[in-house]
């Protein structure tokens, strides 16, 4: 497969699980980690769609989360924003003034390619992205975050297993900044105009600040996020 026909590929998943009733919340965006890049050997971003059933919203930050049909499924620690209406470019003080609010997010990818070996574009994108859940976090108004464009780079996230730090990011891991990030997927889906467009009320995930980590039932992972004032995660997989 090219890149195009493995969205093709998603388009034509879409389409089907719009006529059995799931409905679509948002976006997620892959590969925006460039530290990440020759570990997969995906050198570009990808993105793919968050619906009703593959969202988790967290109770008090946690969440309990079924790990049931995912494919090796990995944990990745993200920002996560809500558009408040459609951006009409990708500079950062137009998305700014589109933003609603921004929340820490974990989103769990999975994927079909053994041992996650194999990592395309195309497989990628016919995957939907790599998508299997997104847990959402406790979200904070754009106004309560003045400083939010120079915070974002600088975010801090340590992930953990149990007790144990498994891994450490930063904002600028993803293209820069999680607001680049969202900037890169506005211009990325003017190159495809038969992609559904970005709207007011997507929510959309950015890309993992740090690797992404296999995960197992039975096990509880969590988040803290320094440098900007979001709350971390603890999920329980089961």
């Amino acid at each position: 497969m090219t890149p195009a026909e493995g969205y093709a590929a998603a388009r034509a998943l879409h389409e089907r699980r719009l006529r059995e009733g799931w409905r679509p919340l948002g976006r997620k965006i892959g590969f925006t980690n460039r530290t990440l890049w020759p570990l997969y050997g995906v050198y570009e971003p990808i993105w793919g769609i968050v619906y009703d059933r593959t969202l988790v919203r967290s109770r008090d930050d946690r969440a309990t989360v079924p790990l049931t049909g995912l494919a090796q499924p990995r944990i990745e620690p993200e920002i996560c924003f809500k558009l408040k209406k459609t951006p009409r470019s990708s500079a950062p003080e137009e998305l700014l003034a589109c933003l609603e609010w921004v929340a820490h997010s974990i989103e769990i990818v999975h994927c079909q390619q053994p041992g996650w070996k194999g990592v395309s574009v195309a497989n990628s994108t016919a995957e939907n992205g790599l998508h299997g859940r997104l847990v959402l976090g406790t979200a904070v108004p754009v106004e309560q975050l003045p400083a939010l464009a120079s915070a974002l780079p600088k975010v801090q996230v340590e992930l953990k297993k149990g007790r144990r730090v498994i891994d450490r990011g930063v904002g600028a891991n993803v293209l820069d900044s999680p607001l680049l990030a969202l900037a890169h997927l506005v211009n990325l889906l003017a190159r495809q105009p038969e992609a559904p467009p970005l709207a007011a009320g997507d929510i959309v995930s950015t890309g993992t600040l740090t690797d992404a980590h296999p995960v197992a039932p039975g096990e509880t992972w969590s988040t803290e996020i320094r440098g900007i004032e979001v709350r971390g995660l603890e999920i329980a997989f089961e």
